[in-house]
C-alpha cells in the first residue's frame, strides 16, 4: 500500500497527469461558469422586487448559493469529466511501471462514461446523506469510512475491468476486501481537502492500479 502510494504520488506529477487534470477541471469550470451567468441572467428576467436593497440582498443570497454549489458538487463533476481519460492514465501507468506485462484492455467510452457517472452519484448521495452528520463532530469520520468504501470499490474493479470480466474483478475485490477498503482511506483523506480533492480520481487511478498489480501477482 504504501509503495502504490508513493508511485502514484509520483504518476500524479507527471506531464501526462497535469494534461488530463488540466483538462478535467478546465472542463469543471466552464461548466460552472456557464451555469452561474445562466442563472444569474435567470434570476435577473423572473426576478422583480420593487425594493432596490431587498433585490441586492436576493441577488447576493443566489450568488452565495451557487458558490456553495460550486465547492459542494465541484469534486463530483471534475470525477465525471476525468473518468473520460481514466482508461489513458491506466494505460500510461501499466506502461510505466509494468513494461513487461500485458497492457489492458481499455473500457469503452459509453462504460467509462457509465461507470463515472455511478460513481459521482453515488459519491454525491452518500455526503448529502451524510452531511448533517457533520455537526454532530463524528460527521468527519463517517465521510472518512464511506469515501474509502466507495472510492476503493469502484477504483479497484476499475482498474481489474482492464484485465479480467467484471464479475471476476468483483469477486477479487471481495477475495481482498479489508486490504483494498483500507488503501481506500488516503484517497478518501484527499476526498476530504478543499481543492485537493479535485486530484483523487487521478491519483485513486494510479493508486488502484499499482494495488490491483500487487494483488493479482500470484495470478499473473
Amino acid at each position: 500500500m504504501i509503495n502504490a502510494f508513493f508511485k502514484a504520488l509520483g504518476d500524479l506529477f507527471s506531464p501526462d497527469f497535469r494534461s488530463v487534470l488540466f483538462k478535467a477541471v478546465g472542463l469543471t469550470l466552464g461548466l460552472f461558469l456557464a451555469l452561474f451567468v445562466g442563472l444569474q441572467v435567470l434570476f435577473y428576467i423572473l426576478t422583480f422586487v420593487a425594493t432596490p436593497w431587498l433585490e441586492t440582498v436576493l441577488a447576493i443570497g443566489a450568488s452565495l448559493g451557487l458558490l456553495l454549489a460550486f465547492f459542494f458538487l465541484m469534486a463530483p463533476v471534475t470525477a465525471v469529466f476525468a473518468g473520460l481519460f481514466l482508461d489513458t492514465i491506466a494505460s500510461k501507468v501499466e506502461a510505466k511501471h509494468y513494461p513487461g506485462e500485458k497492457i489492458g484492455s481499455s473500457l469503452s467510452t459509453s462504460r467509462a462514461v457509465i461507470v463515472s457517472l455511478q460513481f459521482a452519484s453515488v459519491v454525491l448521495i452518500a455526503n448529502i446523506l451524510a452531511l448533517p452528520l457533520v455537526l454532530t463532530g463524528f460527521g468527519i469520520f463517517v465521510l472518512l469510512i464511506i469515501n474509502a468504501y466507495l472510492i476503493s470499490r469502484e477504483y479497484f474493479e476499475m482498474a481489474a475491468m482492464r484485465h479480467m470480466p467484471i464479475e471476476e474483478a468483483r469477486a477479487l475485490r471481495k477475495e481482498h476486501a479489508s486490504d483494498i477498503f483500507i488503501a481506500g482511506f488516503i484517497p478518501a483523506f484527499f476526498a476530504a481537502i478543499p481543492f485537493v480533492n479535485l486530484t483523487v480520481p487521478l491519483f485513486a487511478t494510479s493508486y488502484f492500479v499499482h494495488i490491483y498489480k500487487t494483488i493479482s501477482k500470484p495470478l499473473l
